[in-house]
C-alpha cells in the first residue's frame, strides 16, 4: 500500500502529447505554396510588355539553349536590322556595334533587358534627331514592339553563263565526260572506275555480239564464190544468182 501511494503522489505531466503529423496535410501545404508561386510567375509572364516580348524572341533566335533573358551581339544586330532601327543614314551597323560594346559589361558578351532599353535610348537620339528625348525613345520602341526575327528564304541559284557551262554535262570533256550518259545522268561507279567486263571468254573484249553477223557474212561469201568462179570461166554473159 505504501508503494502504491508513493507512486500516486508523483506530479502528473501537464504537457499534452504532440499529435503525429499528417503527411497528407504536409503535401497539400507544399502543393498550395507551389501553385501560388507558379501563378505569380504566370501573372508576371502575362504582364510582359510588347517590347520585352520582342526582346525575348530575338534573344532566343538561333540558339536552342538561350533563356530569353540575355541577348548576344549577333541577335542585337539582327533586331536593329529587322526592325529598321538601322536606316543606313542616321544609324548604321557600326553605330549599333558601338552602342552594344558601350552598354554591356567589360567581361560580358550579352545584355539584359534593362541594358537593352539603355541601348535603345542611346540609338534613339541618333535615329530621331528632330524629336525630344522622350518622343525619340517612344518612336524607337514602336519600331520594335510586337516584332519577331525575319527568317530569310532559300537562296536562289544564280543564272549565269559561267554556272551553266559548269553544270552542263554535254559540254564536259575528258574523264569528266565519261562519268555521265548522253541524257546527263551520272553513271555512278562505272563512270569513276574501269570495270572489267567478264561476261565473255576474253575479259575486256569490245566486239561482243558480232559473231553471228560475221558468220552470216562468211556463209554468203562462201555461197557466192562458186558462182563467181563459174562466171569467170563461162564469160561475161553469166549472171551471179543471189
Amino acid at each position: 500500500m505504501a508503494d502504491s501511494k508513493a507512486k500516486s503522489t508523483k506530479p502528473a505531466n501537464k504537457t499534452p502529447p504532440k499529435s503525429p503529423s499528417d503527411p497528407a496535410k504536409d503535401r497539400a501545404a507544399k502543393r498550395l505554396s507551389c501553385d501560388s508561386n507558379s501563378s505569380h510567375e504566370g501573372a508576371v509572364a502575362g504582364d510582359l510588355s510588347a517590347l520585352e516580348e520582342a526582346f525575348r524572341k530575338f534573344a532566343i533566335h538561333g540558339d536552342t539553349r538561350a533563356t530569353g533573358r540575355e541577348m548576344h551581339g549577333k541577335n542585337w544586330s539582327k533586331l536593329c536590322k529587322d526592325c529598321h532601327v538601322i536606316d543606313g543614314k542616321n544609324v548604321t551597323v557600326t553605330d549599333v556595334d558601338i552602342v552594344f560594346s558601350k552598354i554591356k559589361g567589360k567581361s560580358s558578351r550579352t545584355i539584359t533587358f534593362e541594358q537593352f532599353k539603355e541601348a535603345l535610348q542611346e540609338l534613339s537620339k541618333k535615329r530621331f534627331k528632330d524629336k525630344s528625348d522622350e518622343e525619340a525613345v517612344q518612336e524607337i520602341y514602336k519600331l520594335i514592339e510586337g516584332k519577331a526575327p525575319v527568317i530569310s528564304g532559300v537562296t536562289k541559284a544564280i543564272s549565269s553563263p559561267t554556272v551553266s557551262r559548269l553544270t552542263d554535262t554535254s559540254k564536259f570533256t575528258g574523264s569528266h565526260k565519261e562519268r555521265f550518259d548522253p541524257s546527263g545522268k551520272g553513271k555512278g561507279r562505272a563512270g569513276r572506275e574501269d570495270l572489267v567486263d567478264a561476261s565473255g571468254y576474253v575479259s575486256g573484249y569490245k566486239h561482243a555480239g558480232t559473231y553471228d553477223h560475221k558468220v552470216q557474212g562468211s556463209k554468203w561469201f562462201d555461197s557466192l564464190f562458186p558462182q563467181m568462179w563459174t562466171c569467170m570461166l563461162s564469160g561475161p554473159d553469166h549472171k551471179v544468182k543471189r
